[in-house]
């Protein structure tokens, strides 16, 4: 089979589950990742026939996302801050608003801090792309999952970037004085109510952890309670806390902060104008 015409039967396949426009996205991303070669290379070489290998593995690519597996758990990669990260179940998928957060981290901590922490670690995608720009300083990254602490020292290791990974429940303030001062924290916190699953995509419910998706509906600030209570304690002068939000809470999280005693408290909109991440900083 070619190029073009395996191409063609993925995408038509996809049609079943995604819309015409998201078939075609994902299509183009398997054979992407499946040949190694962009667009345009794909149509000069489109009469080139699929190895018996590549044949096997897009089999398995299609029938995976037929019962809508997440493309990136798929293809085992996400990309993230303009690099690929190894992922699967056990880590939330990178998503674009993250990618602005840290891109606002970067241009609003300057100079390079000596000590950063990320609570809730997952892929390690948010401490990685820190410490990448941040060669200096030294960045603790906890989270309560092995696994998600296992795929973020892979990540880590791929890229050379020595960051401390702790196992640690932070909602356990008993454990919270083993930690020493920050210049910076940061977090994409579960964030999304259990009364918000009924609106979500399959894909997302089936197969990303529960444990880094949801909180009660009765307390859905509280990540961010904690993490506004840690601040104070943990945070140096004129530190800064980073966090990303619900955007149906984002005055409500700004009003956590503001309680707590942080003088400054920026809401920030990503890039669909929604209100998605926070900047909490102790003057």
């Amino acid at each position: 089979m070619t190029v073009q015409m395996a191409f063609q039967q993925l995408q038509t396949q996809l049609r079943l589950c995604y819309s015409e426009r998201e078939a075609t996205n994902i299509a183009h991303l398997v054979f992407e990742h499946l040949t190694g070669w962009s667009r345009t290379e794909r149509i000069i070489h489109k009469a080139v026939v699929l190895t018996t290998n590549q044949q096997f593995q897009l089999q398995r690519y299609t029938q995976e996302l037929l019962q809508h597996r997440p493309l990136q758990y798929v293809l085992s990669e996400a990309w993230f801050a303009g690099k690929p990260f190894y992922v699967q179940e056990g880590v939330l998928i990178p998503r674009p608003e993250t990618d602005e957060l840290v891109a606002w981290i970067l241009e609003t901590v300057l100079p390079q801090p000596t000590a950063a922490l990320e609570v809730g670690v997952g892929s390690g995608c948010i401490s990685i792309a820190l410490k990448l720009q941040w060669l200096q300083a030294s960045i603790k990254a906890l989270d309560i999952s092995d696994k998600a602490l296992s795929i973020a020292r892979k990540n880590a290791e791929l890229y050379k970037a020595d960051i401390d990974f702790v196992h640690m429940d932070f909602l356990n303030e008993s454990l919270w004085p083993q930690l020493p001062l920050f210049q910076v924290i940061v977090s994409n916190p579960p964030y999304i109510t259990e009364a918000e699953k009924a609106s979500m995509h399959p894909n997302v419910l089936q197969y990303e952890p529960e444990v880094a998706l949801f909180v009660p509906n009765e307390t859905p600030l509280l990540f961010y309670e904690k993490i506004a209570k840690f601040g104070k304690m943990h945070l140096t002068n004129k530190g800064y806390i980073f966090v990303e939000i619900n955007e149906a809470y984002g005055e409500a999280t700004k009003q956590v902060f503001l309680k707590a005693g942080y003088q400054q408290v920026i809401l920030k909109q990503d890039a669909q104008g929604k209100d998605r991440m926070l900047l909490a900083q102790l003057l």
